[in-house]
């Protein structure tokens, strides 16, 4: 699994504190990855931070892609694109305006997207797609 635009861990952390093996966090920011190591460290967690820019990482695929603001929807698939497989689900945290971006996503890209209403904020929303 990998976790574009870690930031403070949401959702990739959070997914490897609940036993999601093998999770990559990948942040640009330097003092968003140094709390990523100390959470990691707190928690007892494994999981590989990659201090770097989304494109600066080998491509690679994954069983799953996740991201949470990260980009708007047309970009952050341009972004997870290295890390598809035939078989890889991409699960993106998306605000209000999920409608929209999948419009103009759909543009572009081939997907199937479950949508689901995020329970924490009824504007918000999250969709697993593959291709």
């Amino acid at each position: 699994m990998i976790d574009l635009g870690s930031g403070a861990g949401l959702p990739g952390l959070v997914l490897a504190i609940l036993g999601a093996p093998g999770v990559e966090l990948v942040e640009a920011d330097s003092r968003k990855c140094a709390f990523l190591r100390e959470a990691a460290r707190i928690t007892e967690v494994d999981v590989t931070i990659r201090p770097c820019r989304i494109q600066a990482v080998p491509p690679h695929p994954v069983d799953v892609v996740t991201a949470r603001a990260c980009a708007p929807l047309d970009r952050l698939l341009g972004l997870a694109e290295p890390f598809l497989g035939p078989e890889t689900e991409c699960l993106f945290l998306k605000g209000e305006r999920v409608e929209d971006e999948l419009t103009l996503a759909r543009k572009h890209w081939t997907m199937t997207v479950r949508l689901c209403q995020s329970r924490s904020d009824p504007r918000g929303s999250f969709f697993a797609c593959s291709r």
